[in-house]
């Protein structure tokens, strides 16, 4: 199994890298102020302040920057919680990114990959936290998980084959979220998850996997 994981590293393809190294940026940055290799203690405060999802920007607040309102939407997705967030995420990124982008292409992932990361802002925004910043990749990380299961609920109808699999990931997906909303006091962004998670579904309609690119 593991070494199963690490020829996916190595063949994921270069978009998946390319999300990778712009979320950890971000994260490098934060991890060496924190340890006082650069005197800016307050660099991931600012960084959710200016770049976070803030519900808010949607109603009446005042933005930081006139493009805020809109950027948030995308630039949400490129910052995390901690050193465990992002490890989890991109550890996520890893194992999904690289089969959606193997079968569909580089540039359609990347498309659908932001596509996936407005639908989680937007999720989030129809059922709002007014009062706290929303950050992570896992809107858009649930989107390829709602299209990696719609194309195999496809598969296994096309083929008369059961479908038990796709819904007990489903099953995982839902008892996953509830356990973290429990485990984080209720701070968790399920409605990101959500919004993220229809898109992916939906498009797995719509998208059809390249099946010269295995």
């Amino acid at each position: 199994m593991f070494r199963n994981f690490a020829a996916d590293l190595r063949g994921a393809p270069w978009p998946v890298w390319l999300i990778l190294g712009l979320c950890l940026l971000p994260e490098a940055l934060f991890l060496t102020t924190s340890v006082g290799l650069i005197d800016a203690p307050r660099a991931r405060a600012i960084a959710y302040d200016n770049f976070g999802f803030w519900a808010g920007l949607l109603g009446n607040w005042q933005p930081n920057y006139a493009s805020q309102p809109w950027l948030m939407f995308l630039s949400y997705g490129f910052l995390h919680a901690g050193p465990v967030h992002f490890a989890v995420n991109m550890l996520t990124l890893l194992a999904l990114g690289g089969p959606v982008a193997q079968a569909v292409g580089p540039w359609r992932f990347l498309a659908l990959y932001l596509m996936f990361a407005v639908a989680g802002a937007i999720g989030f925004a129809l059922v709002p936290e007014l009062g706290l910043p929303m950050v992570g990749a896992s809107g858009a990380l649930f989107g390829l998980a709602g299209l990696l299961l719609a194309w195999d609920w496809r598969y296994r109808r096309r083929r008369k084959m059961t479908l038990w699999p796709v819904l007990r990931s489903l099953g995982i997906l839902v008892l996953l979220n509830l356990v973290l909303w429990v485990a984080m006091g209720g701070h968790l962004a399920w409605q990101t998850h959500l919004g993220g998670f229809l898109a992916g579904w939906g498009m797995g309609w719509l998208v059809q996997p390249d099946q010269r690119r295995g």
